[in-house]
């Protein structure tokens, strides 16, 4: 597919900035804790990745390039000719391609909770765990895995987490097969040779309870992209923003100058 429609949320005021969600995840799941932190300096862009909600079907495989090149055109259809760019996971290695590839368009450039393609540290156990919970086609078991896998033992103790994990995990439908196209674009990546020629500012972040991306990684990406600033989120997991979206937010506001 050339041109996928992708569903795109706009908020906040301020400078711009785009934020590119991770494999099996769609708008809602950034968190309204942290959306409404961001929306306060920042005019947001979100969307969701071919074949997730209403955006277009996603019928072939993909790559993580071709996941960038839909990145850069909703920048444009949002009439924006450059923005700060924040990517996770899956999203983060879109980021990193995006500033490969469009260095124009990335003004700052934040990866969180990534990986630099073959190579990076795949070790983590926790992505096994949620792709067989989502093979069951079992919605709630679906769910409590990916709640688990995704966040600190103490963050997912709490029933409240899991609720509103929950309620932002289903508003959004997210194929199965989607989720598998997803994985075999984050198997086909590889940027680490290409990596030092990233000349946007760079923010790494990551918890350093990663179930699903060892936190190697963001020490392997920090130190090929240069002067890239590392931050590591002590006991958060892979969602790390939800575990503690004011200290994401301000270092997200630190590194773009807001």
């Amino acid at each position: 597919m050339s041109n996928p429609q992708l569903h795109r949320v706009r908020r906040g005021a301020g400078e711009p900035l785009l934020l590119i969600m991770g494999m099996a995840g769609h708008h809602r799941m950034w968190g309204e804790p942290f959306l409404s932190l961001l929306e306060r300096d920042f005019d947001i862009v979100t969307f969701d990745h071919r074949g997730i909600g209403t955006s277009s079907r996603a019928d072939e495989p993909f790559t993580i390039a071709d996941l960038a090149d839909d990145a850069a055109r909703v920048l444009a259809e949002a009439g924006l000719d450059s923005a700060h760019v924040f990517g996770i996971s899956l999203g983060g290695m879109v980021a990193q391609e995006l500033a490969l590839r469009r260095p124009d368009l990335v003004r700052t450039l934040a990866l969180g909770c990534t990986y630099p393609g073959t190579g990076g540290d795949l070790s983590a156990t926790g992505v096994q765990r949620a792709v067989e919970a989502s093979a069951t086609r079992d919605e709630e078991l679906a769910v409590r895995t990916a709640f688990e896998v995704n966040h600190s033992a103490g963050y997912a103790a709490d029933p409240a987490n899991f609720a509103t994990f929950r309620a932002e995990s289903l508003a959004v439908k997210v194929p199965v097969a989607v989720m598998m196209m997803q994985m075999q674009a984050v198997l086909g990546h590889d940027a680490v040779s290409r990596l030092p020629r990233i000349t946007a500012p760079t923010l790494v972040m990551h918890g350093t309870q990663d179930e699903i991306l060892a936190v190697a990684n963001a020490g392997q990406i920090a130190g090929l992209i240069p002067n890239a600033r590392l931050e590591l989120f002590e006991g958060a997991g892979h969602l790390f923003w939800w575990e503690d979206p004011e200290r994401t937010v301000a270092l997200l506001r630190e590194h773009t100058g807001s």
